[in-house]
């Protein structure tokens, strides 16, 4: 049964770091993109940033670019999402997946899963 569980996420100050962990089981996704996405209250999940098989090339939302990097560990199959210069409009659920197509959505592969919370305080 493939699973992806995500952690690190927690309350935070405007301008705090977290960092953020998503470890996949049940199948291997080192060979694919994997990416992160949020869903914020009342609005629909997007994509914060993806990053290829190989580590490179990665892509990142223009709202979180230099602020966020993401990274990846195949052989630990998981994937990490250091968010710095944290914003109260970062407030969202982080989710992680992996696809053929990231940062397209399209087909992603892997069921979502619960998510982790990330609140920035102003």
């Amino acid at each position: 049964q493939v699973q992806l569980v995500e952690s690190g996420g927690g309350l935070v100050q405007a301008g705090g770091s977290l960092r953020l962990s998503c470890a996949a089981s049940g199948r291997s996704f080192s060979n694919y993109a994997m990416g992160w996405f949020r869903q914020a209250p009342g609005k629909e999940r997007e994509i914060v940033a993806s990053i290829s098989w190989s580590g490179s090339p990665t892509f990142y939302a223009d709202s979180v670019k230099g602020r966020f990097t993401i990274s990846r560990d195949n052989a630990k199959n998981t994937v990490y999402l250091q968010m710095n210069s944290l914003k109260p409009e970062d407030t969202a659920v982080y989710y992680c997946n992996a696809g053929p197509h990231l940062p397209n959505p399209v087909a992603v592969l892997g069921p979502w899963g619960q998510g982790t919370q990330v609140t920035v305080s102003s």
